[in-house]
Parts: structure tokens; sequence; C-alpha cells
């Protein structure tokens, strides 16, 4: 049974930076690409970033490029994301999610696993 659990969301002020966490476990993600997704208030899901497990390829979403710097831990089989030079706009639930394969995606209906979600408020 995989699950993710996120960790480190929190209220920051505009500028500021966080660091959020995604704890995988039940499976070997050697063959799975992770991605961050989010969900601000009144707005659908929506891409973030990814990371292909294995090789470590990165994609990003524009709104959040140069900014937001996605990464894992082989050896603690975490992902996480930091988060520079936050904006009001970057306001959301941030949920880690798992996709079978190598192939990325920034559909959320590809993807197969998904974490609780982890509330991220950024004050202007």
């Amino acid at each position: 049974q995989v699950q993710l659990v996120e960790s480190g969301g929190g209220l920051v002020q505009a500028g500021g930076s966080l660091r959020l966490s995604c704890a995988a476990s039940g499976h070997t993600f050697s063959n799975y690409v992770m991605g961050w997704f989010r969900q601000g208030p009144a707005k659908e899901r929506a891409f973030v970033t990814a990371i292909s497990w294995s090789l470590g390829s990165t994609y990003y979403a524009d709104s959040v490029k140069g900014r937001f710097t996605i990464s894992r831990d082989n050896a603690k089989n975490t992902m996480y994301l930091q988060m520079n030079n936050l904006r009001p706009e970057d306001t959301a639930v941030y949920y880690c999610a798992a996709r079978r394969g190598s192939f990325y995606s920034r559909r959320d209906d590809d993807y197969d696993y998904w974490g609780q979600g982890t509330q991220v408020t950024v004050s202007s």
C-alpha cells in the first residue's frame, strides 16, 4: 500500500520561503514520477512540478519556475519542494502525488497515489 504524507505547510509573508516534504512508503519508487499539485481557493487542482525518481529530471509550471525547486532523497524515500519568494497567489493546499512509470504528466488524472495535502498560506 503506497502512502504519501506531506508536511511543512504553514503561514508565511510574501517574499518568504517554505519547504514542503513528502514522505513516501509502501513501494520502491525507482520507476515512478513524483509530483506536486496545488489547489487554491475556488480553483481547480493544478500542476506545480514533478521529478523522475530514478533520473532526477524535473519539470515546472511556468508560474513557479525560478522560485520553486523540487528534489528527492532516495535514501529517505522523501521528496521536497523548496518554495522561495512566495506570493499571495501561491496560497493553496499542496498535494504530493505519485505516478507509476517513467513519463511525467501535468494531468492530475494520470497520478495513481495522493497525499492528504498541506496548507500553504502567503499573506501580503
